[in-house]
């Protein structure tokens, strides 16, 4: 009889809201109406206790801290929480579904959470975690100690959704004053929990069973939420595009594994807005996904249509802003270009020769004559070209005439000399020599060049 009634009761759903934070989100939840669940507040502040309206309060580490707070320090909410291990555990006891709600980045709520998580796991009950990271103007230290917490609160939970604060401000006015913020924050948490918790706990026009909802949440790992709203015509299928383009979600919830969705609306919610809700959903989910959907009635909305969005199965990204960033490959390195010829050209032995080379006879007016005597098969033989300011002129492209593979150079390296000096250059480079000596009698030749008589 026992396990029949067990069956036929409704899942026991706690909600435990951890550090200031976490206390703030449930006294929303209770000032908004949230039925059907069980509100804990667990805090290591007895002046923050005192204002919550949970029906269950623990106060953790009364040793550690003296109810004084654990000063924003995440590893004094550890060890306050650790210390009240029995409290906590006593609290969960008989728990089917645990929902831990936190402000991640101060003391108590980041250190804690994870504590009260694996305690309620050890129970056997399904663990949800819905938390928020903080506001960028909140400081970097929070913005550490909060990404530290929720890796740590991801371990111990079944599910996490993670709600970021500054998406939030995409939602509200430019005027809205921080407190306001704050209380959105808590409203979106409170929003999170309601949306799962009123499947289950309220009778509707589609009655999910826990079961369900347990076989979408159990070990899912990271989880996306998106809510939209819509009223007037077509509002059900608005809301379903505002939800599932929610500024909520990190990442988009195609590729989830597992689906939840609510709509929640008044007496004039229609079977046929479900279904047209319900379209919209299916048609941006995998086709493997595992949907549940439940429709609840709140008399509350007038004309107006609610719809709250869980994404949960992203195991193989894990979190949306985990991704490996691509190798960059190294640059190839450029192998060394051969110079050119003339750059590599070494110049002969003759040319340092060239300032002690003798004077030679004044030439008779033939600029064309010191071409063949640097080509005299004599290799030691001085240049006799400087006699006459003439033939000075023109001795840098005889000196660099002999080497056959620097032909280009002698018109490229020779001084800017008049045009008819330069003019004598070509008969070297086509190899005729003997053909342009002068006659012996225009040019005195030393006496040991002179021929043999």
């Amino acid at each position: 009889m026992d396990a029949m009634n067990r069956l036929s009761s409704v899942a026991n759903i706690k909600v435990v809201g951890v550090g200031g934070g976490g206390g703030n989100a449930v006294n929303r939840m209770v000032s908004a109406g949230l039925n059907g669940v069980e509100f804990i507040a667990i805090n290591t502040d007895a002046q923050a206790l005192e204002l919550s309206q949970a029906e269950y309060k623990i106060q953790v580490g009364q040793k550690v801290t003296r109810g004084l707070g654990a000063g924003g320090n995440p590893v004094v909410g550890q060890k306050a929480a650790d210390e009240s291990r029995d409290e906590v555990a006593a609290a969960l006891e008989g728990a089917d579904m645990v929902f831990i709600t936190c402000g991640m980045g101060g003391g108590s709520g980041t250190g804690g959470a994870p504590i009260v998580a694996e305690i309620a796991r050890q129970q056997g009950a399904l663990t949800v975690g819905v938390v928020t990271r903080p506001f960028t103007f909140e400081g970097r230290r929070r913005w550490s100690q909060a990404e530290e917490g929720i890796k740590s609160f991801r371990e111990q939970v079944d599910t996490l959704i993670v709600i970021p604060n500054d998406r939030l401000l995409t939602v509200v006015e430019k005027r809205t004053s921080i407190q306001e913020a704050f209380q959105v924050a808590d409203d979106v948490l409170r929003q999170g929990v309601q949306g799962i918790s009123d499947i289950i706990t309220i009778p509707g026009l589609i009655n999910v069973d826990f079961a369900d909802i347990k076989a979408v949440m159990a070990s899912a790992g990271s989880a996306l939420m998106g809510i939209g709203h819509a009223s007037g015509e077509g509002r059900a299928a608005a809301a379903s595009k505002a939800a599932i383009a929610s500024p909520l979600l990190e990442a988009s919830i195609e590729g989830a594994n597992g689906i939840i969705f609510n709509v929640t609306g008044g007496s004039d919610l229609t079977l046929f807005e479900v279904n047209e809700a319900a379209e919209v959903i299916y048609g941006v989910a995998s086709p493997d996904a595992n949907i549940i959907f439940g429709a609840v009635i709140d008399e509350r909305l007038h004309g107006e249509l609610k719809i709250t969005v869980i994404a949960t199965g992203f195991k193989d990204q894990k979190h949306p802003l985990n991704r490996q960033a691509e190798k960059a490959r190294p640059a190839p390195t450029p192998q060394p270009r051969p110079n050119p010829p003339a750059a590599s050209y070494t110049p002969p032995p003759a040319p340092p020769a060239q300032p002690a080379a003798p004077p030679a006879a004044p030439a008779s007016g033939n600029g064309s004559a010191p071409a063949p005597v640097a080509q005299h098969p004599q290799p030691a033989a001085p240049p006799p070209v400087q006699a006459s300011a003439p033939v000075q002129q023109a001795t840098p492209p005889v000196q660099q005439a002999p080497p056959p593979v620097a032909a280009p150079a002698p018109p490229v390296q020779a001084p800017p000399p008049p045009p008819p000096v330069q003019q004598p250059a070509p008969p070297p480079v086509q190899a005729t020599p003997p053909n342009n000596n002068p006659p012996p009698d225009q040019l005195e030749l030393p006496p040991f060049l002179q021929p043999r008589r």
